[in-house]
């Protein structure tokens, strides 16, 4: 077994024992460290991105500063797009958007394959982060194609997702059609990262939440697994996370996932008997919780770790991403936390 396999982070995402409960934050690399904020300035989101010494530097910020148990790679989920060759900028405030949405058949000519060469600079910033962690395991990620589907759909944020789940009843075959290459592109995109070393992969199906498990089953779960199961022989742990997916968890599991990650909404043993106990779960401490000064902070971690020991494996993870105005500091003593109550 080697270092990384042996460490607290992946065996705890394949059920097996280790020395502590790992932890890692989502969105750990960005606007809440001041660090970040000076590294930036003046470099868009999409091109931060697309320097392997920058999403480097990006990525083991927080590794160096928190002590985390993985990094995450540095990277937005509309970047395998955008190289397919989707017209679209990350607006700051706002979020992507796309400049001409895909609505009809004819419009799906413009997101093709992922070709060799695309992303080049992810791997090339894999292999640097992978050689700089040593021990330290690295989670590559994508976008699933729900949540793909919705931004270049929508063009952009949406609340409601009218045209996206008007896409999905009205022309299922154009949804289809559209999910499927989006499956692809993400498949292709998990497979570059995987090639240069991660350890695990995070499949991020923000939107999810959106959806009835009935519709989550028929037009979305299918895409989803063809995106895990098409992993089943790369040999690294699948994380599956969304947001407000309560009721979709059995299913998000049963698409392919080794951990399903869990907001802050549903109690870990609750969704590990959802889930089914042969599953790692992952979170799922309310992001809002760390504003709440330290005595509610911890109250709140021993709890999380409480209701994690239902699960054969638990990675200790806020329920969604790190608000930009969370205080390093706490994250820092969050980590230290986890660690003491948990070590075995």
């Amino acid at each position: 077994m080697t270092v990384l396999e042996d460490s607290a982070f992946v065996r705890a995402c394949r059920g097996l024992p280790g020395p502590h409960t790992p932890v890692w934050f989502m969105r750990q690399a960005g606007r809440s460290l001041p660090e970040y904020r000076k590294i930036r300035e003046g470099i868009g989101m999409l091109d931060s991105c697309r320097r392997p010494d920058l999403v480097t530097e990006i990525t083991l910020q927080p590794v160096r500063r928190h002590d985390v148990d993985a990094a995450i790679l540095y990277s937005d989920i509309v970047v395998p797009i955008a190289a397919a060759g989707i017209d679209l900028d990350i607006v700051p405030g706002t979020g992507p958007v796309v400049a001409e949405p895909i609505r009809a058949e004819k419009d799906l000519e413009r997101l093709r394959p992922l070709a060799e060469g695309d992303v080049d600079y992810v791997a090339e910033a894999v292999r640097l982060l992978v050689a700089e962690l040593g021990s330290t395991p690295l989670i590559g990620f994508a976008g699933a194609p729900f949540t793909l589907a919705s931004y270049l759909i929508e063009g952009g944020p949406s609340r409601t997702y009218l045209k996206t789940k008007a896409m999905m009843y009205g022309d299922p075959a154009l949804w289809n059609a559209l999910m499927s290459r989006l499956a692809e592109i993400t498949l292709a995109f998990l497979r570059t990262q995987i090639a240069a070393g991660v350890s695990a992969v995070q499949l991020f199906d923000s939107w999810a939440g959106a959806l009835s498990e009935a519709d989550y089953r028929e037009f979305v779960m299918p895409h989803s697994a063809s995106v895990l199961r098409g992993l089943d022989d790369a040999g690294v742990p699948r994380i599956h996370f969304g947001v407000g997916t309560a009721v979709l968890l059995e299913a998000m599991g049963e698409a392919g996932a080794d951990v399903v990650g869990v907001d802050w909404r549903t109690p870990l043993d609750v969704a590990t008997e959802r889930i089914g106990p042969d599953r790692s779960v992952q979170g799922n401490l309310d992001p809002a919780i760390l504003f709440a000064g330290w005595d509610v902070v911890e109250r709140e971690a021993r709890r999380v770790l409480a209701q994690g020991r239902a699960a054969p494996g638990h990675v200790f993870n806020l329920g969604h991403g790190v608000m930009p105005e969370t205080d390093p500091e706490i994250l820092t003593r969050l980590t230290a936390l986890v660690h003491e109550v948990s070590a075995r």
